[in-house]
């Protein structure tokens, strides 16, 4: 296996971890402590081409490869894990769903402009009572002939209210289960809409989620991705990416609360030495640094899968949920190298510590990725 880094490929991490330096650190606290949606960093990372890093660029996008986009997404994530769940959500989600899925019609009029960080866009999947469980919708499309009529609430959704195209997961024909949902594409503009109120979260405080509801909104029959019926296998196709995504988003947290500590342990001193030379912290730093690479190594491997047009539904559920144990352990421990410091805020790590734990939980908790893997281990 070739583990050496393409020159494009360190490019563009060198330059998201200059972009995560220069226009995401500053502020960071300040965003996260007033829940303030990172907009004009936002738009500059669309300037940049972090939005649709592999999207073709016949659409506007960067067309590099899934390695590039864990490499870049781990930088920012390193800084601010509110702005890498948006770059996570536009990427893999929105960005990669309508490019392979959508028609000549829909990439044109939604995705170059997704991809380019012109507009951004949002996944509607989870409900109140449907968080992972795609197959048990409640919100509806019913057939209208020229139109689908949707209603419904969807819950948790990341991009909520700055968003300008959604991809709402729907069910049309409740009597054919999980082979009557359908793929939906609403902007923002649709008559019937309604942005609910922003939550208030323990973690990524600076993303934008929202619930949203759908009141007889019409959606027009060009609006739907993929065939009659295809709904569910574009959500679990399109989830299956975006797991590499978080995972990432993981070890960037992860990587950043790493640092952070290794550096405090060469500034602070306890009984007349910098603390890193007392063994106890050389063991944190020894675990940390060593779980990170190999949450690194189980990201790129997913990447590379994807890449190689190999089945990566294993390898992106394993990156992911050892990644987020990775992000969550490694912050408390980081918190715990910085002692009474580590509790406060303008250290850092511990939003990083708070950011962690969501990891650990959209895109599917640790307990159904393992459940994603065992099918696979049992095939």
């Amino acid at each position: 296996m070739n583990f050496q880094l393409t020159e494009e490929q360190l490019a563009v991490q060198a330059a998201a971890r200059e972009f995560a330096q220069t226009e995401l650190l500053p502020g960071v606290i300040e965003r996260d402590e007033h829940q303030r949606f990172p907009a004009e960093q936002v738009k500059k990372m669309g300037e940049l081409g972090f939005l649709g890093m592999m999207v073709d660029p016949k659409y506007g996008g960067g067309g590099m490869d899934t390695v590039a986009y864990v490499l870049a997404m781990e930088e920012i994530s390193k800084v601010d894990a509110s702005a890498s769940v948006v770059m996570s959500v536009n990427n893999s989600l929105v960005c990669w769903g309508l490019e392979h899925y959508g028609t000549e019609e829909q990439k044109q009029k939604y995705l170059t402009r997704l991809a380019t960080g012109e507009i951004i866009g949002a996944f509607c999947l989870s409900e109140p009572e449907a968080g992972s469980d795609a197959t048990s919708q409640r919100t509806t499309a019913e057939d209208k002939g020229d139109y689908y009529l949707l209603n419904g609430t969807k819950n948790w959704i990341t991009n909520g209210s700055t968003a300008s195209v959604y991809i709402v997961i729907a069910q049309t024909n409740p009597e054919k289960g999980h082979k009557g949902i359908n793929a939906l594409i609403v902007e923002r503009d649709m008559e019937g809409f309604v942005v609910g109120t922003k939550e208030n979260k323990l973690g990524i405080r600076g993303s934008d989620t929202h619930s949203l509801m759908f009141t007889d909104v019409k959606v027009p029959k060009e609006n739907k991705i993929g065939e009659d019926g295809f709904g569910f296998k574009f959500a679990m196709s399109t989830l299956a990416g975006g797991r590499i995504g978080i995972a990432s988003q993981a070890l960037g947290i992860a990587s950043g609360a790493y640092e952070l500590a290794l550096k405090y342990s060469k500034e602070r001193k306890a009984f007349g030495v910098e603390i890193s030379k007392h063994q106890a912290i050389q063991f944190k730093l020894a675990d940390m640094a060593t779980n990170i690479e190999a949450a690194r190594l189980l990201c790129l491997k997913a990447a590379h899968d994807k890449d190689t047009h190999q089945d990566y539904g294993k390898s992106g559920a394993m990156a992911k949920v050892f990644a987020s144990q990775v992000a969550m352990d490694t912050a408390v421990e980081a918190v715990q190298v910085h002692g009474g410091y580590g509790f406060v805020k303008e250290y850092h790590v511990e939003r990083l510590m708070r950011d962690a734990k969501i990891t650990q939980i959209y895109e599917g908790t640790s307990e159904i990725q393992k459940i994603v893997i065992s099918r696979e281990l049992l095939k």
